[in-house]
């Protein structure tokens, strides 16, 4: 049958080069709409349900928080394995989703699920699904540096948390953008407990008042002069000095108690789990970004870059943005080290087949053979949804050697009749029966045996159990 299919195409060039044709520029759209990454997605399906109720020992989120969900998503549908982990203050649930399922259906069934839950966990606490990302998806890190020494890692942080971080979200193909490092800024009172007991108050009448004194609220407009003015308490804290004037109570005089007058009242830093640090000169603050599920890592890459740069005057004088780790490197490696083996593999067996069968036209085969059957491979990958990474194009390089030969094989087997032919034999007639002689065993030698050890599963052995006899 390839014998045949070989002489059709032969005796048809201009279908053949039209089929070629369109081919090729199949190949290059799919070359140009395949995502590039550096590293192969090979993770599962699975949605990263975080829950977060600080003070409480492992054993009891364990048992209110944790075992609540795991037990609830085990009959959810398409669901492959439920993992719980437990912290101090935190629980942690992977859902692993069977495969090729969508990630975004899965989300919204863990969702749906997460409403069953409201009545079975413990008031004030709210699980919360992860971003929308794979294992893989970190592909972006920076640092904040501060050059002019005016910006503590606090503030480098508090700039982190409520401006870049946002900036940065908004770049289309961000799933997230992690905060790294630095302290995040906490407004702590610290109760004097004898002060306390002698107003006779709790530590919970603190906290209400706190609570009620942290807001602003609405009056009604009056109408003076033909003109409306609004009346309105202010009472949002914005500074220390605003917790400190906070009335908690009145004396036996009818004097209004402060916060001041209970406690000591200071700006601090949140309880950290580990810190960051730069090239060695000690701490800093910076983030992570996130690529979303499916993207185009180099192109996301190339927008969070330019959206820095873009943002480089707004920052504060002094503070200026380095990168850390960026993947775009190593995608454009992978991506040049496919294109110079292509080139080396052409200029050598064209130099050979020049070299040893004095021919320059020969040498055009594999030359014109070679980056169409490049751009032919990116179809099925284009197809199948798989990414431009180190594995792909590594195959893509180790299958070049295999056509380098064929295509060699093939001119030096043509060149070897065309020297015996007759004269008045046609030589397209010769070239037709050469590439006959050798298409279907070169076809055949590219496809895995039976008898192959590497496709054949080991004999299992036979063991021989005896007991050992008992003696008379």
């Amino acid at each position: 049958m390839l014998a045949r299919l070989i002489e059709a195409c032969a005796r048809r060039p201009l279908l053949v080069f039209l089929a070629v044709g369109l081919l090729t520029l199949w190949g290059i759209r799919a070359l140009l709409s395949t995502p590039l990454d550096a590293l192969p997605d090979l993770s599962d399906t699975q949605v990263i349900v975080f829950t977060e109720w600080m003070g409480r020992s492992p054993n009891l989120v364990e048992d209110q928080i944790t075992y609540p969900i795991v037990t609830t998503f085990l009959a959810a549908p398409k669901v492959k394995v439920v993992r719980g982990f437990t912290m101090f203050g935190m629980s942690f649930v992977y859902i692993i989703f069977e495969d090729e399922t969508d990630i975004y259906w899965a989300r919204s069934r863990v969702l749906e699920y997460l409403v069953k839950l409201q009545g079975r966990l413990p008031p004030g606490v709210a699980p919360q699904i992860g971003p929308d990302a794979t294992g893989v998806g970190w592909v972006f890190e920076y640092a904040l540096v501060d050059d002019s020494g005016r910006y503590d890692l606090q503030q480098l942080r508090s700039f982190q948390d409520w401006h870049l971080r946002y900036w940065l979200s908004a770049v289309p193909g961000v799933a997230e953008v992690a905060s790294l490092g630095g302290y995040e800024k906490q407004y702590q009172v610290e109760i004097d407990p004898v002060r306390l007991q002698a107003f006779n108050l709790s530590i919970g009448d603190v906290a209400a008042a706190i609570r009620m004194s942290n807001g602003d609220v609405g009056g009604r407009v009056l109408e003076l002069a033909q003109h409306e003015y609004a009346v309105r308490g202010r009472g949002y804290i914005q500074n220390r000095e605003d917790l400190a004037k906070i009335v908690v109570t009145t004396n036996a005089a009818g004097t209004p108690v402060q916060l001041g007058d209970l406690a000591r009242i200071q700006i601090g830093g949140n309880i950290r789990r580990g810190f960051a640090e730069l090239d060695g000169n000690g701490e800093a603050v910076g983030g992570i970004v996130v690529m979303r599920f499916g993207e185009n890592a180099l192109d996301v890459i190339e927008r969070v870059k330019a959206k820095l740069a873009e943002l480089a005057p707004a920052m504060p004088p002094g503070m200026r943005v380095v990168t850390t780790y960026d993947r775009s490197d190593l995608i454009r490696a992978a991506v040049r080290t496919l294109g110079e083996n292509v080139i080396q593999v052409m200029v050598i067996v064209c130099a050979t087949i020049v070299i040893f069968l004095l021919h320059l036209r020969s040498a055009l085969v594999p030359a014109i053979m070679l980056p169409i059957a490049v751009l032919l491979s990116f179809i099925p990958m284009s197809a199948m949804g798989l990414t431009t990474n180190i594995m792909s194009l590594a195959g893509i390089i180790i299958a070049i050697g295999d056509m380098v030969d064929a295509a060699v094989v093939l001119v030096e087997n043509a060149h070897r009749r065309i020297e015996r032919a007759g004269p008045g034999e046609s030589r397209t007639e010769i070239v037709i029966a050469s590439v006959k002689e050798l298409g279907p065993p070169i076809f055949g030698s590219l496809l895995p045996r039976r008898g192959d050890s590497s496709s054949r599963s080991p004999t299992p052995r036979r063991w021989r159990w005896s007991l050992p006899r008992s003696s008379p």
